[in-house]
């Protein structure tokens, strides 16, 4: 694997997990990763370079969910 084509399969993996992982979450994810950590680490120096390289090339966008109002409970009087 070329260092374009890791960083494209890991970007669009940290889209569908929503957000950038750091290196002990990745390794957490065991064999659930497109490319294993230690090739990351091959191909790029280190995780940090890794990360910096995504954002300019493939940058992790996360769409925001608006969250729905609370509904208003009423209170019941009990007696």
């Amino acid at each position: 694997m070329t260092k374009d084509m890791i960083a494209k399969s890991v970007s669009e993996y940290f889209v569908k997990e929503g957000g950038i992982l750091n290196i002990v979450e990745y390794k957490g994810k065991g064999k659930d990763v497109p490319v294993k950590d230690y090739i990351i680490r091959k191909h790029f120096g280190s995780w940090n370079r890794f990360i910096a390289v995504l954002s300019k090339r493939y940058p992790v966008n996360i769409p925001e969910v608006t969250k729905a109002p609370a509904k208003k409970v009423e209170k019941k009087d009990v007696k």
